[in-house]
């Protein structure tokens, strides 16, 4: 694939943020630096004054599918779909800036890239690359990736019951997946079922419209509320073996794919809390009480401080984990422990940020509301804090202490 490099602006780009109290963004190359401006001007220009109404509606804006594929940031990791060269730091402050915003947006990103293109990209035969991935760089397939079932979540490992009987040159795939990001609108749902005859869990690309397969929005989230989530269910959904994901051949394969997630869920915790700071922030300059801004008041700065920090530790273990990702060396427990940190992180964050606001904090139309229920899945997701406690306390210690 070509890319036309577009001649940079540096009059028009954008300083770093904030919340970057340690200038993190000065590291990043002219070219890099004029990417992630061209994302956070789009955001800001076409995402940011909207997202309340699209939260408080549970409404996703599928209108920004096409202008964000355009940037190139879907198809960063791999040959086929890559428009230029990128760093493990780079696609991480992607992620930030997306969550920033909103994290539903990061999300979706999330799930179409990191778990449905990482699938095919990392366990996908080199024709399912190929056909795929360019495919949905461009925003023209969207995925989704079914692994959550209504009765296995952190036990996924072990507990996955959906099945994948072979039949001659096909599968035939049975049961059910829940909170399913994207699924209620994307046209491949990458799916992982157990096979009956070796008990191994495989991986298959499913065509959204097959006969048989279903996906029922989940309503009434009070969390991430603009992702799309679904139930799916499979009823004798048949396919072919050519959409079989042949690297996949028991659980492990697909913690291969899990493992790029989980840090960038980390990203996504971070680039929450700063968003919801850079709101408390402002709200702060704003605000006047007794005759002054509140911002002027000690209490409010303990407040600020206190949220800021966690921001700059959240993002110093995230670059820390993005050096050594880039260096190759293995990120499993890392990861884990970067997405267990900064996701409690955020919660605190986020409380404290919603508590400066005081009775306003409730008041969607001020923003900070939408990023305190956020929080609460971006704590939940992608391994409880608890699951990845385990797994670096067996790293750390040497003793598994799973039931």
């Amino acid at each position: 694939m070509t890319f036309k490099k577009v001649p940079m602006d540096h009059d028009n780009m954008l300083p770093g943020l904030d919340t970057d109290y340690y200038n993190y963004w000065n590291d990043f190359t002219p070219e890099e630096q004029e990417r992630l401006t061209e994302l956070r001007t789009l955001l800001e220009r076409e995402a940011k004054p909207r997202v309340n109404e699209l939260w408080a509606n549970e409404e996703f804006p599928y209108d920004l599918v096409k202008p964000l594929a355009k940037l190139g940031i879907y198809g960063m990791l791999f040959d086929e779909s890559k428009q230029f060269e990128s760093t493990s730091r780079f696609r991480g402050w992607v992620t930030l800036e997306l969550a920033r915003v909103d994290a539903s947006l990061a999300t979706f990103f999330g799930v179409h890239v990191g778990l449905g293109m990482n699938s095919i990209g990392i366990l996908g035969s080199p024709e399912q690359r190929a056909e795929w991935l360019p495919k949905m760089a461009r925003g023209e397939v969207i995925g989704a990736c079914g692994i959550t079932e209504p009765l296995s979540g952190s036990d996924t490992a072990k507990g996955i019951q959906t099945t994948a009987r072979r039949d001659g040159d096909n599968w035939i795939l049975n049961g059910q997946k829940r909170w399913i990001g994207n699924a209620t609108w994307s046209d491949i749902t990458i799916i992982y079922a157990r096979d009956v005859a070796d008990d191994q869990v495989k991986g298959f690309i499913v065509p959204t419209t097959a006969e048989g397969y279903s996906a029922e929005k989940i309503r009434n989230k009070q969390s991430l509320r603009i992702v799309q989530n679904a139930d799916i269910t499979l009823t004798d959904v048949v396919v072919p073996e050519s959409l079989r994901l042949p690297e996949c051949n028991s659980f492990r394969d697909v913690s291969r794919v899990l493992r790029h997630t989980r840090s960038e869920n980390g990203w996504i915790a971070t680039g929450l809390q700063a968003g919801a700071v850079e709101l408390a922030r402002d709200y702060a300059l704003e605000r006047k009480q007794f005759g002054r801004q509140i911002g002027g008041f000690q209490l409010v700065q303990d407040l600020l401080v206190k949220s800021l920090s966690n921001v700059t530790s959240s993002l110093a273990l995230l670059e820390r984990l993005a050096t050594v990702t880039d260096r190759g060396d293995r990120i499993d427990e890392m990861a884990s422990l970067s997405k267990a940190y900064t996701s409690v992180r955020a919660r605190e964050t986020v409380a404290w940020c919603r508590e400066l606001f005081g009775g306003n904090g409730i008041d969607l139309d001020y923003g900070i509301a939408r990023f305190f229920c956020d929080a609460e899945a971006v704590h939940t997701y992608e391994g409880t804090r608890e699951m990845n406690t385990l797994i670096i306390g067996r790293d750390f210690t040497g003793l598994a202490a799973f039931v």
